[in-house]
């Protein structure tokens, strides 16, 4: 796998104990991991979500318009993506933040060619903004940025050591899966994406690998290829 696109959930930027905001001891681990894999010839696109911050689904749920709660969720993913930027910047890794909405001060707009470029000259690059239409997740900009660039892959980062077949936080003997079928993910509600994010990787041939990030060095086996996680394919 050369070209890959590494999705990385709002909540794993957060402050551990309040499980809100933005963590730098955190984001600069993930970038020193991200960094290192990539110095090895490794191009890698980054979608970052921004649950952390603000999700649009929960702000829904209470009573909130669903599409400015969305429109809310992706200013918060480019607040993350920032974020990233810098700890990688700081890292030693050239990075280039894209946004699906126009933030032209701060942020490029999302453009496929020129994404492809940046990578091909060894830059990382940052999706942030979603698809830029409310009502779909980030899961699914990361199906979404993956087919369009051509990437080999879509590796999922979380904080579960992959796709389990219960619940483990309500399922003490849930067992961890080593592989699944993207129609065995969507049929029997793993969690492992969204269905329209499942459904678009099987249909673009894009296996999904689901990995736990807070573990030391999951992040640089799962670009190189390595089986960690849970593989959908």
């Amino acid at each position: 796998m050369r070209r890959v696109v590494l999705k990385l959930s709002g909540e794993a930027f957060a402050d551990p104990e309040t499980q809100y905001g933005i963590d730098p001891t955190i984001v600069s681990r993930v970038a020193e991991e991200i960094s290192g894999v990539q110095r090895e010839g490794y191009e890698i696109g980054v979608v970052v979500g921004g649950g952390n911050i603000f999700r649009g689904v929960s702000a829904a749920a209470g009573e909130m318009d669903r599409a400015n709660a969305d429109y809310m969720g992706m200013l918060a993913t480019v607040i993350n993506a920032l974020a990233l930027r810098d700890a990688l910047e700081r890292a030693g890794s050239p990075a280039r933040v894209q946004t699906a909405i126009s933030i032209q001060e701060v942020a490029e707009p999302y453009i496929r060619l020129r994404a492809i470029r940046h990578l091909e000259k060894g830059r990382i690059v940052i999706f942030a903004g979603g698809t830029g239409n409310p009502f779909f997740t980030t899961d699914t900009t990361a199906a979404l940025r993956g087919a369009e660039i051509g990437a080999a892959a879509i590796l999922k980062a979380t904080k579960v050591d992959g796709v389990y077949d219960a619940d483990p936080a309500t399922t003490p003997d849930a067992r961890l899966l080593s592989s699944v079928t993207y129609m065995e993910a969507i049929q029997q509600q793993l969690g492992v994406m969204d269905a329209t994010a499942i459904t678009m990787c099987m249909e673009n041939h894009l296996p999904i690998r689901v990995f736990n990030m807070n573990r030391p060095g999951n992040i640089v086996g799962a670009v190189r290829g390595e089986d960690v996680g849970t593989l959908v394919h």
